[in-house]
């Protein structure tokens, strides 16, 4: 193929023969696409076992869930390189998590361009512009763009033919926003590849995944919805060490499923050396622990999970699904209903109200909405009134003072509960990590007390940061989460009081 002098008609046949040749492109890529290996050594991007794997299993729309350096990233980048510059008006955007990993993955693609036969750099393939993240063929109408997933306009105002967002689970922000984006613009008959090793049971990539999950078995999800991959770290051959004489229960184990090698079970050695409990996370051996891993989230996910798949439907839903009733009010109960002012507004954060029982904790209502501070007091004070009077705790930290001052000059509500002689309830450095702290051991020990979905969700995605602080992780929200925080704090004092 090299020796050929390369015309736009003959790329063109190229592509359809690679689409009707089953390892066409493979041979192309072999031929024409060059990489550096783990040494540094520039060499034929032939394809390794998980990339073949790939090649064979992949559909139109496809996840995939890997360990570390399995060349997945590298594979993609070229089957979407040589599909770039074998059609006519071909947008490929690849999206990484990082403007730094942008970078990197435009290098390689620059590496793939400089290395293809001269006659095509400069005939059918030559560039009418190579900027940092940007090339474009003139003769096909092409282009091939790499981005940030931080970039705001990634995607935007474009019509896309092949799409590759790489380590969705890292991408900053609302990840689950810039993904819907992306996906708006990727063109019917469009190919898309989501791939991403683990970070946590939560976050869009979590979700994505386990909507696929949901989609049934691969042929199914190759016509008509998204293919899922999962490649394990020892399908890397690379992933060997010194061989192991006298293995483990757990590593006999692995080694009867898959095959394992004495080799193998060495390297594994060495991983739980350099990662310890992130190993299972950044070498997954299955689709299920690789996510449940991380040290991060501050509660015990699997007793999330477990309530999570208990839950049922509430009883009763208000203000279009705003707000859950799981419990009415029982005459001679006390409750207690706190508030969570959040952003507020049409366009800041969720408000959030939750309604305890209070000498239970059992959570009887919960209220998630976007609203303005005399809107969240009328409401606040509709549903203490509702539940009989209860104690209303508002956390006066930002629009809670708000809050407040309406609850005591237009709603004429009386029972608001105070700290230190203070209306509120102040969230600081100090009274937060205990919180927290309550809430952990309530899912633990008593998770039959919370019946809200979003609610559970939120403590699934809430985690420490490396600095010591604890908070929701990009994209996701603790709204619910700390409105019941507060409010088993406030019924926790309240009972300790006798009151």
């Amino acid at each position: 193929m090299s020796e050929a002098q390369w015309d736009v008609k003959e790329l063109l046949a190229l592509g359809r023969w690679m689409d009707a040749k089953p390892a066409g492109l493979m041979k192309v890529a072999e031929e024409w696409l060059k990489v550096r290996d783990r040494d540094g050594v520039e060499r034929s991007l032939r394809a390794n076992a998980v990339q073949r794997a790939f090649e064979r299993e992949r559909g139109r729309h496809n996840i995939v869930l890997k360990a570390r350096q399995m060349g997945i990233t590298t594979w993609v980048a070229g089957r979407f390189f040589l599909k770039t510059i074998t059609a006519r008006g071909v947008m490929t955007v690849q999206v990484a998590q990082t403007r730094e990993a942008a970078e990197g993955i435009f290098r390689m693609v620059q590496r793939f361009w400089e290395c293809l036969p001269e006659e095509l750099r400069e005939g059918a393939l030559r560039r009418s512009k190579a900027n940092a993240g940007q090339m474009c063929f003139p003769e096909l109408d092409s282009e091939f763009r790499v981005v940030s997933a931080g970039d705001e306009n990634a995607g935007r105002g474009l019509t896309v033919q092949y799409l590759h967002c790489s380590e969705v689970s890292r991408w900053p922000g609302d990840a689950a926003a810039t993904l819907a984006g992306l996906r708006a613009a990727l063109a019917p008959g469009g190919e898309m590849v989501m791939e991403s090793t683990p970070n946590g049971a939560y976050g869009c990539f979590y979700e994505e995944w386990g909507r696929a999950q949901q989609a049934g078995g691969l042929a199914s999800q190759r016509d008509s919805g998204v293919v899922q991959h999962f490649f394990p770290w020892w399908m890397e051959e690379a992933y060997v060490a010194a061989p192991v004489k006298e293995p483990r229960e757990d590593e006999l184990r692995l080694v009867a499923a898959h095959g394992l090698t004495a080799r193998q079970i060495g390297f594994r050695r060495g991983l739980e050396a350099s990662y310890r409990g992130l190993r299972s996370q950044e070498f997954a051996e299955d689709a299920e622990s690789c996510f449940k891993a991380t040290g991060e989230c501050c509660f015990e996910v699997e007793a999330v999970e477990a309530r999570l798949a208990s839950v049922g439907e509430p009883l009763e839903i208000r203000r279009s699904g705003a707000l859950q009733i799981w419990l009415p009010p029982i005459l001679g109960k006390e409750y207690v209903v706190a508030v969570d002012t959040a952003g507020g507004g049409a366009d800041g954060d969720f408000a959030a109200v939750q309604v305890i029982e209070r000498e239970s904790g059992l959570q009887c209502a919960e209220l998630q909405q976007r609203l303005g501070t005399l809107e969240l007091a009328r409401v606040s004070a509709e549903l203490a009134r509702e539940y009989g009077g209860a104690m209303i705790a508002v956390e006066r930290n930002n629009h809670g003072a708000g809050v407040l001052a309406y609850l005591d000059s237009v709603e004429r509500y009386a029972r608001v509960y105070e700290q230190g002689g203070t209306a509120g309830w102040l969230t600081t450095a100090g009274s937060k990590p205990g919180m927290v702290s309550r809430m952990g051991a309530l899912l633990v020990e008593s998770p039959w007390m919370f019946f809200s979905r979003r609610l559970l969700g939120e403590c699934r995605t809430f985690v420490a940061t490396a600095g010591g602080r604890t908070g929701a992780v990009n994209g996701a929200h603790d709204d619910c989460l700390m409105a019941m925080a507060i409010g088993q704090a406030v019924r926790a004092e309240l009972v300790g009081r006798g009151r």
